[in-house]
């Protein structure tokens, strides 16, 4: 009877493992989901990251349309003179007869 009373005054030892290691697993499994590779703050940084990169690709992407409207304008299936006129003024430094320098 001695023995039946000390079994039924707390819980066994077992049991205060079994809580101890689902707590642990719990928190671990709470940090991971948190703080992890694929936790939410690593999500939240990869979205930011995605914005910086998806603005510096429209920034290429312009800088290249441009560019390629400029050789279009300079190929030999449309001469643009303005375009060259200018080119030739800042490349080669070239004038007109009827312009003066100042420096």
């Amino acid at each position: 009877m001695a023995q039946a009373m000390r079994r039924a005054a707390g819980p066994s030892f077992g049991v205060l493992i079994f809580l101890v290691l689902a707590f642990g697993l719990g928190v671990y499994f709470t940090f991971a989901a948190v703080q992890g590779d694929y936790g939410l703050f690593r999500r939240v940084e990869l979205s930011a990251q995605e914005k910086t990169l998806q603005a510096e690709l429209d920034r290429l992407n312009a800088q290249i349309d441009e560019m390629e409207n400029l050789t279009r304008r300079l190929s030999d299936g449309y001469l643009d003179l303005d375009l060259l006129d200018q080119q030739a003024r800042s490349v080669l430094g070239l004038l007109r007869s009827d312009e003066i320098v100042v420096r």
